[in-house]
């Protein structure tokens, strides 16, 4: 039972691997829609500047992954799968010059997958979105 809040396939780990070479430490941060829709957009570490409407989702390829607070809200029960595909990245994400692109694919957790979610932490089964916080591993 993986009930890892969010993962990444190897193809995504592949390029988050060539993209620490060329840029060092980075982070991703779940696009909450606008102009690139909803995409993991990658950064160098630190340079995208999380706050306290921002939720730590727990790493991919030892990079930190985030969401928005209000996005969160609706992908409670979901869990994100980070892939790499041939195409134009985001204008601001570090994998658009190499001809790749990183999406987001998602599953729901099963019943037994959101009980022992819950039973990791409780404030999950709390419908009070105060209950996310900020750095905090859901």
């Amino acid at each position: 039972m993986d009930t890892r809040k969010v993962t990444v396939t190897d193809a995504a780990a592949a390029l988050i691997e060539k993209l620490i070479t060329l840029h060092g430490s980075l982070m991703f941060h779940q696009s909450g829609g606008c102009c690139d829709g909803s995409a993991p957009m990658c950064y160098p570490q630190g340079e995208f500047q999380v706050g306290e409407q921002d939720v730590l989702l727990g790493e991919i390829a030892n990079c930190p992954f985030y969401i928005g607070r209000a996005q969160y809200k609706y992908w409670k029960k979901t869990q994100i799968i980070v892939d790499a595909i041939p195409g134009r990245g985001a204008g601001f994400s570090l994998e658009s010059p190499e001809g790749m692109r990183f999406i987001s694919r998602s599953r729901s957790f099963t019943p037994d997958e959101w009980e022992e979610l819950i039973r990791m932490d409780s404030t999950l089964a709390d419908s009070d979105e105060e209950s996310i916080f900020y750095g905090r591993t859901p």
